[in-house]
């Protein structure tokens, strides 16, 4: 690698870009150093940690890590124990806040401690942000650097007394401004500083008239700024309190930056994490905002692109390109017409190779591969030197003289119009005999020519390879697209014969054309017609499977309503019938009111017994009615997928007992995992959990939820109702005593809590006109109080 190289391929102006992400000034001075490595190890290593950055930027959008002061000088300073300045130890500051921010977004955000990041966080553990002398600076130095009234108690006290001495002589001053008597004798009604100490503008000719001390004058002498007698006291004492507060704020600076010598050590290794870490980001906001990717690190020297785009041309400008170097041929030759795009593919592949091997992301897509390359060399653009008293043709022969001496088999060689300038006989014999050299010394060469004779060279010899810049005729314009296997085609004639030139010139210069040249130009132009067409065919065959995949969504979506409609129907069949078990119950209460009335029995004991027969003949024909409801929703259930894995937190349907619940845990080795299903946790089979479709099934859930599972008929002998808004509470008040008294239960306990009292006295308001309840009263001691009602049915 040489500078040379760097700047023809304009490898300064990407480290430019770089450090535009950075956000420190070590930072920013690693940005600039980075140079291109050659050890396979060092370049795996830095591109893992962009990797690792890159996932980071394309998860959250941002870095982590925000700007952060340069502390080394001050570090320095400390190690000679040199007491530091307030600033020097809000940097200080500074940096420890950064490594306990940092630190924090790593255990607060979910993914940054995952198994893919492995670099970044393990930097991360290492910074020690000393958070007891991070509180202290900060508890004792303002923001602006003054060092805080509360920094310790001496300086509180001394602060509170200059306050009070300068109040004291301001309201001595202040009777000097306010007399009548020493107005007339002052040049403004103000008290100002002077060295220090307070004073006031006096007149220059009334200066025997006010005795005190001098302690400037204007510019132009005609105002004295005296100190009156009665206040030089005031402004001794003041003097010395400001000598204390200075000596009290040395101490605490002084204990200060001794607590910061303790852990010099930790600071500067933290600091220098800081500043690794900064770099690393840098490199994956880089890759982020060229929608970059890693590139694979493949053996030997080989060039794989593909869709690359180049990155120094704005996003909407640039057209990809797609190449391979060192698979089925070392050697590249492209022709096309100029402005075509040649140049822009040679730097292209040449910065690919020098972002690569530096660590940095690609603008590429993913498939894209870079050898290892020891040696970069580039001979690009027009080299002309009027000082040295070189051609354009001497200048590149130079650079190729220099490249020829020093290539090696890990060498990548880019020339740009090789053999150019001179007489273009000599010039093709020269090129083509460069290129056989380049490529017999193996070397990978990527050359650019108008040359027809390289064309043919490279058509002719095993391990080169043809390739152009795609050319629209019609519109007189390049494509920049770039062809493999294709030669480019010189399109003079075409073009001419577009711009207007006579056609009988055109067929003049046709005969001087040999007909080694003229079938080359033919064969040419069938490559080119046989690519077209196959381009039309892969487009067509693309809007075949386009519009396949049309037709298939479609289908699709026309299931997925059959289904709803379907559910639909289900749906309302279960509410019909959620309706007729509401109306049997309401006549099993008419029922039961009515043998509650039998008072004509003549023994106690024969009536509790006919109760008793009719209460339980009416509570079989109500479980049948519910036994076979439930057995209607575990048949519309019937349609969910069995599942092979779940996630915790996702919503599965329960084969077994017909319910939709929460998963808690994962599988075990038995296959049994944990679900949440209401208020129960319940252990199933992972072969009994099927696939939900929350959208689909959200109405169904609401209904099946509220339909008891036949293993789950066995009523509570209480119900608890806090938490839950007044509606939710009666309604779910109602059904427990429907439910409780259909079980034969005679006492049930609803637990509401004590709170404000507002729960409490809507269900005592509901209970008074409900007809399954006798009575009801507040719990007594021992069995919650006022927060409980126990209730009595009939």
């Amino acid at each position: 690698m040489n500078e040379r190289t760097f700047h023809v391929l304009e490898y300064d102006k990407i480290i430019g870009m770089l450090m535009e992400h950075t956000v420190s000034v070590p930072g920013r001075e690693m940005a600039q150093s980075l140079v291109p490595y050659t050890d396979r190890d060092k370049i795996i290593s830095a591109l893992a940690e962009t990797e690792e950055a890159l996932k980071i930027m394309v998860k959250y959008g941002m870095s982590p890590l925000g700007e952060f002061p340069d502390i080394r000088m001050h570090l320095r300073r400390v190690e000679k124990k040199a007491t530091l300045s307030p600033e020097e130890l809000l940097d200080i500051g500074c940096v420890l806040r950064t490594c306990a921010s940092l630190k924090d977004a790593f255990k607060s955000r979910e993914g940054l401690n995952d198994s893919g990041l492995t670099i970044i966080p393990g930097l991360v553990y290492q910074l020690k942000p000393h958070s007891d002398l991070m509180g202290e600076i900060f508890r004792c130095i303002e923001p602006d650097g003054r060092i805080a009234d509360n920094a310790s108690p001496e300086l509180h006290g001394i602060r509170r007394n200059i306050a009070r001495c300068q109040e004291k002589i301001k309201e001595l001053l202040n009777r000097y401004i306010q007399s009548p008597q020493y107005q007339r004798f002052l040049q403004e009604p103000i008290v100002t500083i002077r060295n220090g100490r307070y004073v006031i503008p006096v007149k220059q000719e009334y200066r025997s008239s006010l005795p005190g001390l001098v302690h400037d004058q204007s510019a132009s002498g005609a105002t004295l700024f005296i100190e009156p007698m009665p206040v030089v006291e005031a402004n001794n004492r003041l003097k010395e309190l400001m000598l204390e507060e200075k000596r009290e704020i040395e101490r605490i600076l002084g204990r200060l930056t001794e607590e910061v010598w303790k852990v010099r050590e930790d600071i500067s290794t933290s600091f220098e994490i800081l500043s690794k870490l900064d770099f690393i980001f840098a490199k994956g906001k880089l890759g982020y905002s060229m929608r970059g990717m890693v590139p694979k690190i493949v053996e030997d020297g080989k060039v794989k692109i593909v869709n690359g785009r180049h990155p120094l041309i704005p996003p909407h400008q640039v057209v990809p390109i797609s190449l391979n170097l060192g698979y089925d041929f070392n050697t590249l030759v492209i022709t096309g017409p100029n402005t075509g795009g040649k140049t822009v593919t040679l730097k292209t592949v040449g910065l690919f190779v020098l972002m690569a091997q530096a660590g940095l992301c690609l603008p590429a897509d993913y498939g894209t591969e870079i050898g290892i390359f020891q040696k970069v060399f580039a001979d690009i653009g027009d080299e002309q030197s009027i000082e040295q008293n070189l051609s354009t043709f001497s200048s590149h022969m130079v650079n190729i003289v220099y490249i020829v001496d020093k290539i090696d088999r890990n060498s990548l060689v880019l020339l740009d119009e090789l053999g150019a300038g001179t007489d273009p006989t000599e010039g093709a014999a020269l090129a083509m005999a460069i290129l056989e050299f380049l490529h017999n010394s193996g070397a990978k060469t990527v050359a650019t020519t108008h040359y027809s004779q390289l064309k043919v060279f490279a058509m002719m010899n095993q391990g080169m390879e043809n390739a152009s810049m795609e050319f629209d005729v019609e519109t007189l314009s390049p494509t920049f697209r770039l062809l493999i296997g294709i030669p480019g085609k010189s399109n003079a004639f075409q073009i001419s014969r577009r711009l207007g030139l006579k056609e009988q010139i055109i067929e003049k210069a046709r005969e001087f054309l040999t007909q080694e040249n003229i079938r080359f130009e033919d064969l040419i132009s069938d490559l080119e017609y046989n690519r077209i067409k196959a381009r039309e065919e892969r487009e067509r065959a693309k809007k075949y499977l386009k519009e396949a995949e049309k037709a298939r969504q479609e289908l699709a979506q026309k299931e997925s309503e059959l289904e709803s409609a379907r559910q639909q129907i289900l749906r309302k069949a279960r509410e019909e019938a959620r309706m007729i078990l509401r109306q049997a119950k309401e006549e099993a209460d008419q029922i039961i009111k009515e043998l509650n009335k039998l008072s004509q029995m003549a023994a106690e004991k024969e009536r509790n017994r006919a109760m008793e027969q009719y209460r339980m003949r009416l509570k079989q024909s109500l479980d049948k009615i519910e036994n076979e409801l439930a057995g209607e929703t575990r048949q519309s259930h019937q349609y969910y997928e069995p599942v092979k894995e779940v996630r915790l937190g996702e919503t599965v349907y329960i084969s077994t007992l017909g319910q939709k619940g929460q998963v808690l845990t994962l599988p075990d080795d038995n296959g049994e995992l944990m679900v949440q299903v209401g208020i129960m946790k319940v252990a199933v089979k992972l072969s009994d959990v099927r696939k939900v479709d929350e959208k689909n099934d959200a109405a169904t859930a609401v209904i099946s939820s509220k339909m008891p599972s036949p293993k789950l008929t066995a009523v509570s002998p209480q119900i608890n109702i806090r938490g839950q808004t007044v509606d939710e509470a009666l309604m779910n008040v109602d059904k427990y005593l429907d439910d409780a008294f259909l079980a034969g239960l005679k006492q049930v306990t609803i637990i509401h809590g004590k709170g404000t009292g507002t729960l409490r006295e809507a269900v005592h308001q509901y209970l008074r006109n409900h007809p399954h309840v006798s009575s009801f009263r507040l719990g007594k001691y021992g069995e919650g109080e006022s927060g409980v009602t126990i209730v009595q049915l009939k």
